[in-house]
């Protein structure tokens, strides 16, 4: 049975590509060898069995003339386009293009290949059923030993469904970073070491209220003082956390921000190529941190718990003037005592003397008999727990109860807060008695300071595993004869003393005392006074809780 024009044909390609074979012209591109040569290697196996090779290669491979007439096909290319080898041979690769490819693509693709450069890129192409696929396509020429273009070596594969899910992915993306900045939380992905791989606007927000800091660390810190999370333990322990209140103290913004935080693990993934065959690594996995301003619910609660313990120091003040009163008369009675005291142990023998004796006595009984009775009117000591508490807020708090006196005597308070401290245990109520001692101080020394602009700051500071609460004024100061006197009972140098009876700072200081701690005045401060109240944190007592 004679062969066809088009078997003909085919046998003629198979015999020029295995005498090309033998002896491959000068110049020949690496490209083609090796598209022949699918086993690599300097030594060439036999011709024929090139043939087959480049005929049962996966990939669609097609040769064609100069003028891009189809010369030879392999099975490949007849199964992804659909077409029969006899029916394109001759024909121009155009057979296969669509019209979904800008003009500009195969422009472009001419170009190169005619200056006898290699073509890499993709073109939308139609299969026999006018089905359109995505190739990715390289286009190799093949020089003859003058140097000149003899055919050009065409291999492609169908990357739509890549295509497809690369298309799908991007969506799912662009959908997913919608949906997060649409959000009105704080929503960010941290790897292990703390740095934020995602984050929404919500949290690019909070960046620019942090002053350019990283609020991720702020969290981190706040839920580690709160409830001990370590992000080294997120993927040993899957140790997760749901609706934790937290709060922070930004930088630009005087009153404290609250927030609900919820976290929750996402095991990372490696996309190397020597990962292909290895498991998951429990090691390696991402904290997704999601983070509900609740602000203003909590300055609601806050309003009402300020009023609790607005009502709860003024009675507290109540009696601590009360207490003080009794104290100035007990310390004031007890000097004629003393001086009566003194008088009846002195010998003398007139009788004028010895008539005043009985006098002096019943003086003496009367004496004591009313101290006696001071003394148990003076308020016993108030008994209260210590528990785990927030310095900052303990200091706002202060602040709020205080802000009707410090607008009404014009003092601008500068309150310059760490963003995190550790939780202190202590006694709330005489916590907040300290810094209001403190504070009231201040308003008093600015009060009769003859400055027009009177200002109050405050900042707090973790230092050494102290915490350290600082509260200047720029008030007429404290003289250094003075520096020391000022913590002794009843001392006061105020030229309006009102209702101060001398005992604010003595306070101050036992309650600090009482706390493991100190109140100091800084004798090198300048244009005013500055105050320093430490508190010594137990990290092995207090943990981070």
């Amino acid at each position: 049975m004679p062969k066809s024009h088009a078997n003909l044909a085919y046998d003629e390609v198979m015999d020029t590509i295995s005498q090309f074979l033998e002896s491959p012209p000068a110049g020949t591109p690496n490209e083609l060898l090796q598209a022949f040569s699918l086993f690599g290697g300097n030594t060439f196996l036999p011709p024929k069995l090139f043939v087959e090779t480049v005929e049962q290669a996966p990939i669609a491979i097609s040769i064609t003339d100069p003028t891009a007439a189809i010369l030879y096909v392999n099975k490949a290319f007849e199964k992804l386009t659909g077409y029969k080898r006899e029916e394109v041979l001759g024909k121009n690769e155009s057979v296969l293009s669509s019209k979904s490819t800008p003009v500009d693509i195969y422009k472009e693709l001419w170009s190169t290949i005619k200056k006898q450069q290699v073509w890499r890129g993709n073109l939308v192409n139609h299969r026999k059923n006018g089905e359109e696929y995505l190739a990715e396509l390289s286009v190799s020429p093949v020089l003859n030993a003058s140097g000149k273009i003899s055919y050009f070596l065409g291999m492609h594969r169908d990357i739509t469904k890549v295509h497809a899910l690369e298309r799908t992915l991007s969506f799912q993306k662009k959908l997913t970073e919608a949906a997060l900045d649409a959000a009105p939380m704080v929503v960010a992905m941290l790897d292990g070491s703390g740095k934020v791989m995602l984050d929404n606007h919500a949290y690019k927000a909070l960046i620019g209220d942090f002053r350019g800091e990283e609020p991720a660390e702020y969290f981190l810190e706040a839920l580690h003082n709160q409830i001990d999370f370590d992000l080294k333990d997120l993927c040993r322990l899957n140790k997760g956390f749901t609706n934790v209140d937290i709060r922070l103290d930004v930088p630009s913004n005087h009153a404290p921000r609250w927030f609900s935080c919820s976290g929750v693990r996402i095991d990372d993934f490696d996309d190397a190529a020597g990962s292909y065959f290895k498991t998951g690594d429990i090691n390696s996995c991402r904290l997704l941190l999601i983070a509900n301003e609740v602000t203003e619910s909590r300055n609601r609660i806050n309003e009402a718990r300020l009023n609790m313990i607005r009502a709860n120091m003024a009675e507290q003040q109540m009696v601590q003037t009360m207490g003080e009163a009794i104290s100035a008369s007990i310390f004031k009675m007890q000097a004629p005592l003393n001086i009566i005291k003194a008088a009846m142990s002195m010998s003398g023998t007139s009788a004028d003397c010895s008539n005043m004796g009985p006098v002096l006595r019943q003086a003496l009984d009367t004496g004591e008999e009313a101290l006696e009775s001071l003394h148990s009117a003076l308020p016993g000591p108030r008994v209260e727990e210590e528990c785990s508490v927030n310095i900052n807020e303990l200091i706002h708090e202060v602040l709020h109860l205080s802000t009707e006196t410090l607008l009404s005597k014009g003092i601008v308070v500068d309150w310059r807060s760490a963003p995190v401290l550790p939780a202190f245990i202590g006694r709330p109520n005489a916590l907040r008695s300290l810094f209001k001692y403190i504070i009231d101080n201040a308003i008093q020394a600015l009060d009769e300071s003859a400055r027009d602009y009177r200002e109050m700051r405050l900042e707090t500071s973790e230092e050494n595993d102290e915490i350290v609460i600082a509260v200047m004024d720029n008030g007429q100061g404290i003289a250094e004869i003075d520096a020391l006197k000022v913590f002794e009972p009843f001392y006061s140098s105020w030229e309006n003393p009102h209702h101060h009876s001398g005992m604010g700072l003595t306070m101050a200081q036992e309650i600090a005392i009482s706390h493991g701690g100190s109140v100091e005045i800084d004798r090198s401060f300048l244009g005013g006074t500055r105050v320093f109240v430490r508190l010594h944190v137990d990290t092995a007592e207090v943990g981070h809780g």
